[in-house]
């Protein structure tokens, strides 16, 4: 326990004035870590019988440089040590996260990554996780159960019993800890080498369980005399992390677990270096001053109550929104060949199982039961509907491609503690779709819906990048289908032309995808848009067209969506555009202010005007106010645009304008500003003059 010792010393000669009673290193983690290093010896001992030929590789740098190196010997770090490039802290090798330590093993393209990508940021929280748990472990003698990094930070899961802890003095015990430069050695285990480690911690192996469903193996860690479970690469040691920040304390409500009521959560962020640090607090300045969560209250878009946790209630401004983003995608359906159907909201299990989402799904559905004991559920999601309909008939090759889109209200059974605004709800809507097609027009369909999906996101201002999802272990299948799909999908985006990377292995079970990342305005990435293959479905199902040839085939189905959760993707535009929505989206367009003399009458006439034209209008009628607060109160209620109008103005059939910005636009016949607002307006534009 040389390491438990040294980090104990160091840690308590840096915290000045603080005097604590350190728990000793327990007999559990004694023997987790013996068990760990028995494990290591074993995949050694294989790593060395089957080790890779030391022959020459060719690396191929993102900024098209080449590098020679040894396969079993190179890593990213050695590459970035000899090119003179600082602040990596992961790689991509062909796509794939890739540890810096790691040896190459053939010839690839590399990408060097630092904290100021979402990649290098998650394995610098990663990391960080691992030295909180190490702490917790070592100092404080808590229980970790789980650790990680979210788009919040990083977090450990723990117990601990009688003990308060201060934020300031866990963050000072973080930092000593990392200075240590502890190295973090990486083993793949399976489920029965998972239970042999952690056979002392009954909780850990409970919420290891939903880990393990999805691969045959899990990822663990050891850093210094602490065991961590990661899922994905971290740094070569603790000593590229600097700076410690500890965020919040909280309780942990987990699904049927009745052993957790202690358990808490100590959330917090890491960084290489203060400047980072500094960085991260503007961005989480700028992130609370566009929070979507302000906005609706501010904007009075919508509100929360607790008689129907995560669902939400959209007030009229809110409302306008949500339908003007509902008629967009409609009017783009339309133009691409998609007819709308309608398909109820409750069913009985029978349709769930057919389908297999009630072995793996129901404990996030909604269940009601009849008289008769009959169970129902709520649909969490469209697809099978849109499979009951295609069987509702024989269907011929000339009919495809089907493209059926639903907006039908969705639930699913979200944890409270999950729930957050409009960005994880209960109840939802998506511009949900289903394409049933031959395998031959699989690659035109595809690049169909990229091209549906970047019309839509150029008319938001959103840049994007595609990522191939490719086949994850376990999966549903021949390979040779998978192989054909990829192939297809690659195929389609090279067509498509948009930059995109390779997401080896997280493709759905049923079928690779293409998931489409979008960055805000503030650089935050989202992922919005969809495009999945499903093998499963259509022989679920059964589902059957006739051919040219009078045989039967299967149907390859495409689930897609574009904006995905409109209540979603309600949250990121508010933020993206920090509540000053654009016209053709904004629910208060227009304010007419009347000023003195006979003007009400006309004020009147040219609001009646442009309701009648679609718009959004209101009236000042606040007789006590002067006319800049007028014009004030407008702007800060985000008014797209402020009409004054008076006795000139109404002898001229003129308004004069100005911008929500402050701008003014001028004095302009009534006429001429209707069409230009109208032409703005319809052409979805996001500019503010005319």
């Amino acid at each position: 326990m040389a390491v438990t010792q040294l980090l104990r010393q160091v840690i308590c000669r840096s915290t000045l004035g603080v005097h604590r009673k350190y728990s000793k290193v327990s007999p559990a983690l004694s023997e987790r870590l013996r068990v760990f290093e028995s494990l290591r010896g074993k995949q050694d001992q294989k790593k060395r019988a089957k080790a890779t030929e030391k022959k020459p590789l060719s690396i191929q740098l993102s900024d098209g440089r080449t590098v020679k190196g040894t396969a079993g010997v190179t890593t990213p770090v050695s590459v970035a040590q000899s090119i003179r490039v600082k602040g990596a802290l992961v790689s991509k090798v062909n796509g794939e996260l890739w540890e810096l330590g790691q040896a190459l093993e053939t010839d690839c393209e590399l990408q060097l990554l630092g904290f100021d990508t979402l990649e290098g940021r998650q394995a610098a929280w990663r990391t960080g996780a691992c030295v909180l748990g190490a702490v917790l472990e070592g100092v404080f003698g808590a229980e970790v159960c789980r650790e990680g990094a979210s788009e919040l930070g990083l977090y450990c899961d723990h117990l601990l019993e009688n003990s308060i802890l201060s934020m300031s003095d866990v963050e000072e015990r973080c930092k000593a800890a990392a200075a240590l430069k502890l190295p973090l050695s990486r083993l793949e285990l399976n489920t029965e080498e998972i239970q042999e480690l952690f056979q002392n911690s009954k909780l850990r192996l409970q919420l290891l369980e939903e880990q393990m469903n999805d691969g045959p193996t899990v990822s663990v860690y050891r850093c210094g005399d602490s065991i961590a479970v990661c899922n994905g690469p971290l740094l070569p040691h603790t000593g590229l992390l600097k700076v410690f920040k500890m965020l919040q304390l909280s309780t942990v409500t987990l699904a049927n677990q009745t052993e957790s009521a202690s358990l808490m959560r100590l959330l917090g962020v890491a960084f290489p270096g203060e400047k980072d640090k500094e960085e991260w607090e503007k961005e989480q300045d700028e992130a609370r001053r566009r929070d979507h969560r302000r906005i609706g209250t501010d904007q009075e878009l919508f509100f929360f109550n607790d008689v129907s946790p995560g669902s939400c209630f959209f007030l009229p401004k809110g409302a306008h929104i949500y339908s003007t983003l509902t008629d967009f995608i409609k009017s783009e359906y339309r133009r691409r060949g998609f007819t709308e159907v309608v398909t109820p909201t409750l069913y009985s299990t029978a349709l769930w199982e057919r389908s297999g989402h009630w072995e793996h799904y129901s404990e996030n559905m909604f269940t009601v039961t009849s008289k008769g004991s009959q169970i129902y559920a709520l649909k969490p999601m469209n697809c099978p509907a849109h499979c009951l309909i295609f069987e509702q008939r024989v269907r011929s090759w000339r009919e495809l491609p089907l493209r059926w889109a639903d907006f039908g209200a969705l639930h699913r059974n979200e944890l409270s503690g999950a729930l957050g605004g409009l960005t994880r709800v209960r109840r939802f809507c998506q511009d949900d779709a289903h394409i049933f097609c031959t395998p031959e027009q699989l690659e035109e369909e595809i690049v169909a819906c990229l091209d549906f999906v970047r019309s839509v996101y150029q008319v938001f201002g959103f840049s994007f990048h595609c990522l191939l999802s490719t086949r994850p272990t376990p999966c549903l299948g021949e390979p040779e289908q998978w192989d054909n799909a990829e192939q297809q999908l690659e195929r389609s985006l090279q067509q498509f032309g948009e930059r995109w990377e390779l997401n080896p292995g997280d493709g759905a079970f049923y079928g690779p995808k293409i998931d489409i990342q979008i960055k805000d305005a503030i650089g935050r990435q989202h992922q919005c848009a969809t495009i999945q293959l499903d093998f499963q479905l259509p022989i679920r199902f059964d589902l059957q067209y006739v051919g040219q040839d009078g045989q039967l085939h299967r149907p390859v189905m495409i689930h897609r969506a574009v904006l995905g959760s409109l209540e979603r993707m309600f949250a990121i535009l508010a933020e993206n555009f920090g509540g000053k929505w654009p016209l053709w989206l904004s629910p208060a367009q227009v304010m007419v202010i009347p000023v003195g003399g006979n003007s009400e009458s006309y004020a009147k006439q040219v609001a009646q005007q442009f309701r009648e034209a679609g718009f959004m209008v209101d009236l000042s009628e606040d007789q006590g106010a002067t006319l800049n607060k007028k014009i004030r109160s407008a702007q800060l209620a985000q008014y797209n645009y402020i009409f004054v109008v008076g006795d000139k103005e109404s002898e001229s059939g003129s308004v004069n304008v100005r911008s929500r910005g402050g701008k003014q636009l001028g004095k302009r016949p009534t006429e001429e500003v209707l069409t230009s607002l109208k032409h703005l307006r319809d052409t979805r534009s996001n500019q503010d003059e005319f």
